[in-house]
């Protein structure tokens, strides 16, 4: 019992990850299903949040993970305009390995054995095919594909989202939320970048791109010639005469190392959790680099599932994911009002957010 209370109880009352509503073990032995579901809060309404099926080290490391990722859906949710609160789920394996049909049915008899307080959709090692299977045993499932009643691929939105922070950042530091003749750096032109790509070069940007994966750089520029290409993000970073650094790719691009060198004045990126801690915004700010918040700005994807619960319409979702503009706009306000960054602006917007639903109540 000593290890359990120091470890997974401990981080889910006494921690700073910590403060959630529910967390659900989840284990079927015929599928060897191991999952688990975090719901933060509920106060703004079901808990919405993808499930990350991902080969953990360890059960203790997984629970970490999926407690700090529904953490982050809450606050996501609050500033998007949801009416759903925060929770994600992860599964515990390598789902090249062991994901099948039978664990993933079993999978969705878990989620809908909540009753709707959490609503499931994709994450990392999860697919639309994957919530199609999924939405056969579970009506709380999101992500599906247009033949099942399903928007499909958000990374449409999503970047469509991470151009209307980049416009916002431009008003407010130049005066004018116009990107034409801008150079923008973006790394990672996968499934959100290479559409992002799109939108600046429709307004006339110039754009730089890096991408680990040749073939992602071959369609973008086969396309596009006009693209420049940075061997990797080490030198996209260090561009000289970049205004505005996308990191589209794995999280922790801000770092210790990389903020130092970089030549932007903005950073606005599609990918979760680019700070590597949180005195690296403190870098930036000191730096004098604007920092648009990830979980403000690549909320596209997120306000594309939860209209899937309301029979989805694409120019209404696009019409919601328009607003990060300003959204974006009301951060860096109150961040200059308060004079803090505009990371910590943007978390005490949602916890008012959220305050404000469970005073209602």
């Amino acid at each position: 019992m000593t290890d359990v209370t120091n470890g997974v109880l401990h981080t889910l009352f006494h921690s700073e990850q910590g403060g959630h509503e529910q967390v659900v073990l989840c284990q079927d032995r015929a599928s060897g299903l191991k999952a688990v579901i975090a719901i933060h809060s509920t106060a703004l309404g079901p808990a919405l949040g993808g499930t990350r099926f991902y080969p953990y080290a360890n059960e203790e490391q997984a629970v970490a993970d999926v407690l700090n990722l529904a953490r982050g859906m809450s606050y996501k949710n609050a500033m998007a305009g949801l009416a759903h609160g925060g929770g994600k789920a992860v599964i515990i394996g390598d789902p090249e390995q062991i994901k099948t049909e039978e664990l993933l049915l079993a999978y969705g008899r878990f989620v809908a054995s909540l009753g709707g307080r959490y609503v499931t959709a994709c994450d990392v090692g999860t697919y639309v095919a994957d919530m199609d299977v999924v939405a056969r045993v579970c009506r709380w499932t999101t992500g599906r594909s247009p033949e099942n009643g399903g928007a499909g691929d958000s990374s449409v939105l999503t970047s469509f989202g991470v151009y209307q922070g980049m416009r916002a950042a431009a008003q407010h530091l130049w005066g004018d939320p116009s990107l034409r003749d801008r150079k923008v750096g973006v790394a990672g032109v996968g499934k959100v970048g290479h559409h992002l790509v799109e939108h600046l070069l429709a307004e006339g940007a110039q754009v730089v791109i890096t991408d680990v994966r040749e073939e992602a750089v071959r369609r973008v520029t086969e396309r596009h010639p006009s693209v420049a290409v940075a061997p990797d993000t080490d030198a996209l970073i260090r561009t000289e005469g970049l205004d505005i650094y996308a990191p589209c790719a794995l999280g922790g691009a801000l770092n210790d190392e990389t903020v130092p060198v970089l030549t932007a004045k903005v950073v606005c990126g599609a990918a979760n959790n680019q700070l590597a801690h949180p005195g690296v915004e403190k870098d930036l700010a000191d730096r004098r680099i604007l920092y648009a918040p990830d979980y403000v700005v690549n909320a596209g994807g997120v306000i594309q599932v939860a209209d899937e619960l309301h029979g989805f319409d694409f120019e209404r979702c696009k019409a919601k994911a328009a607003k990060i503009f300003d959204t974006t706009l009301e951060i860096f306000a109150r961040a200059k009002k308060d004079g803090v960054p505009p990371g910590a602006a943007a978390d005490r917007i949602a916890e008012q957010r959220m305050a404000e639903a469970r005073a209602a109540r």
